[in-house]
């Protein structure tokens, strides 16, 4: 048998640890779970677990995502033909995951119910839920507004927003009051949203940055579209948004300025990719599966979102150095990188650009 190569140890030492703590947390709960138990189970030391994770609520967010990433496609899903029937077909494939009365305290069902005390638990954690939460709702809001927008101004993003919050509401009700929700009102309340008109209108950034025209070349790694969880396209023209945790809700400039046809990539970085970055494949995960059942493959929002966890893809756009408040976007054309800008509203000024 052939030795196995360091990278190959590591996949294989991380995915034992995954299995261990996802074992851990469904018999004890995330509060009464044991780095030390862990690494027993996953037959690691201590600091094998450690050498892959910064701590346990890092795994805890690791373990959520990777079930959230897992979770199979429906084989008939029943997409909406209208914003309201798309609505109430994401708020059903959304209250179809809620714990029941009937659940154990521990087990499957309830594993995430410690989620929302350990993002209200630190200020670090807060503030990039915040704008993924504000990410899904664009997102969310993009998709309906594809089936046709009723509202004079065109967007749906509030629309997205008040549906977000409902339907995470519900998910706080159902595990801190079981018993109480009742689905099917919840599925009824989300599809009313659709007829109601709260004046959404896009206000474009205040202030944009300069945009420096270029020519440098445009070689980016492979990657992910967490949106469409397929490989994300990289090489044809558009704008590639390189976002940190703190600044997510500017994807919508650039998905605003772009020219029509052109492919709008957000490149999610972080400070803190152990913990941080695990907490945003978990958040883009969980609306992926409610998007995938609820709309039509042609309503999907046309911005990609990469998780960009070892920086290699910021780098490739002349990104080296992040953070959770980075915001870089740069213009690809033929091939190349031909223009970039820097700062707040820097994915609005490449997008809209005129060259020469």
């Amino acid at each position: 048998m052939s030795r196995l190569t360091r990278a190959e140890t590591q996949e294989r030492n991380r995915a034992k640890v995954l299995a261990a703590a996802r074992a851990e947390f469904t018999e004890r709960g995330f509060r009464d779970a044991k780095i030390d138990r862990i690494a027993e189970r996953a037959e690691l030391t201590r600091g094998a677990v450690y050498s892959n994770f910064p701590g346990k609520r890092a795994l805890y967010f690791a373990v959520l995502a990777d079930l959230a990433e897992r979770t199979p496609e429906p084989s008939h899903p029943e997409p909406g033909r209208t914003a309201r029937q798309a609505l109430g077909a994401f708020a059903r494939a959304w209250v179809t995951r809620l714990p029941l009365a009937t659940d154990a305290e521990h087990g499957m069902a309830g594993l995430g119910r410690d989620l929302m005390p350990e993002v209200l638990a630190d200020e670090r954690v807060r503030r990039p839920f915040a704008q993924l939460m504000m990410l899904d709702a664009i997102l969310l809001g993009l998709a309906l507004e594809r089936l046709g927008p009723r509202t004079p101004g065109g967007r749906l993003v509030r629309t997205a927003e008040v549906a977000l919050t409902t339907l995470h509401g519900a998910s706080q009700m159902a595990a801190a009051a079981p018993g109480f929700v009742e689905p099917f009102n919840v599925v009824r309340a989300c599809e009313q949203l659709a007829d109601l008109d709260l004046g959404d209108r896009w206000p474009p950034p205040a202030m944009v940055p300069p945009t420096r025209e270029t020519d440098e070349a445009w070689s980016p790694p492979p990657a992910s579209d967490m949106v469409r969880d397929e490989p994300a396209r990289l090489t044809g023209d558009g704008v590639v948004t390189v976002l940190g945790l703190h600044r997510l809700s500017a994807v919508e400039d650039a998905v605003r300025a772009a020219p029509a046809g052109a492919d709008v990539t957000a490149v999610l970085v972080t400070g803190s990719p152990g913990e941080l970055g695990q907490l945003a494949r978990l958040a883009i995960a969980d609306f992926r599966v409610c998007l995938h059942q609820a709309f039509p493959m042609a309503a999907w929002p046309r911005v990609q979102v990469v998780c960009d966890e070892t920086g290699a893809l910021a780098e490739a756009a002349g990104v080296p150095a992040i953070s959770d408040g980075t915001e870089t976007a740069v213009r690809v054309e033929a091939g190349r990188i031909v223009a970039r800008a820097e700062g707040f509203g820097a994915g609005h000024a490449a997008a809209s650009i005129t060259r020469g």
